[in-house]
C-alpha cells in the first residue's frame, strides 16, 4: 500500500518505510503537515520499487520490516541519491544496530515510538551537525509502557503470549494493560 501526502510548501520528498500500518499512517500525516511530500511503503520490497522513481530527499526507515532489514535500503538510497538524509527507527534498539545504521550512512537512529518532532529535527539538522537532543524526552515509564503495548499488539492482543515473551507474570501484565499510559 502506497500512501502519498503532500503539503503546498514541501521541504522535499520523503520515503517512509514502516510495516506498522497505524504508526506509518499517523507519521505520514504528521510529516505531510510539516511540509514533506511523503510517500509511504509498508515493506522492503515496496520501498525498493519506489526508490528509483522517487529519488527522495529524505527517508525514515524502520529497522525491521516484515520482509527484510531497513538498513539494506540505506545503501540503495545513497546509490540513487548520495545526499538523501536517512533516519532509522526501531523498536529493538541496541548499540550494534545504531553503529551499523550510522556506518551505512544514516544521520540518526531513533527508538520507537519516536516523537514526530524528534524525527523532523533529525531530518532537518544541518549537515555535519548532530541533531539537538529532545527538549522533553519520554519518561522511562512511558517508554516501558509503549514497548509493552507494541509487543501486546504484535502478539495479536494475546495476554498470555505477551507475558511469556516479556518474561513477565500474566497478572502483572494485565494490571499494566488496565492502566492509562504514563506521561
Amino acid at each position: 500500500m502506497t500512501l502519498e501526502m503532500e503539503s503546498p510548501e514541501a521541504k522535499g520528498s520523503l520515503l517512509l518505510a514502516d510495516d506498522d500500518n497505524a504508526f506509518r499512517q499517523r507519521l505520514a500525516l504528521t510529516l505531510g503537515r510539516r511540509g514533506f511530500a511523503v510517500t509511504a511503503a509498508s515493506s522492503l520490497t515496496e520501498a525498493r520499487e519506489l526508490i528509483p522513481g522517487l529519488r527522495p530527499d529524505y527517508a525514515v526507515l524502520d529497522l525491521r520490516l516484515g520482509d527484510g532489514n531497513g538498513l539494506d535500503l540505506v545503501a540503495e538510497l545513497r546509490s540513487v541519491r548520495p545526499d538523501t538524509r536517512v533516519v532509522i527507527l526501531t523498536g529493538y534498539g541496541n548499540l550494534a544496530t545504531a553503529v551499523a545504521a550510522v556506518k551505512e550512512g544514516a544521520i540518526d537512529y531513533l527508538a520507537k515510538p519516536a516523537d514526530p518532532e524528534d524525527i523532523v529535527h533529525a531530518l532537518l539538522a544541518p549537515a555535519g551537525e548532530r541533531p539537538e537532543p529532545p527538549a522533553e524526552p519520554m519518561s522511562a515509564d512511558r517508554v516501558r509502557w509503549e514497548h509493552i503495548q507494541r509487543v501486546y499488539e504484535l502478539c495479536d492482543r494475546n495476554v498470555s503470549e505477551t507475558a511469556r515473551r516479556l518474561k513477565m507474570h500474566r497478572r502483572t501484565l494485565q494490571r499494566i494493560l488496565a492502566k492509562r499510559s504514563p506521561k
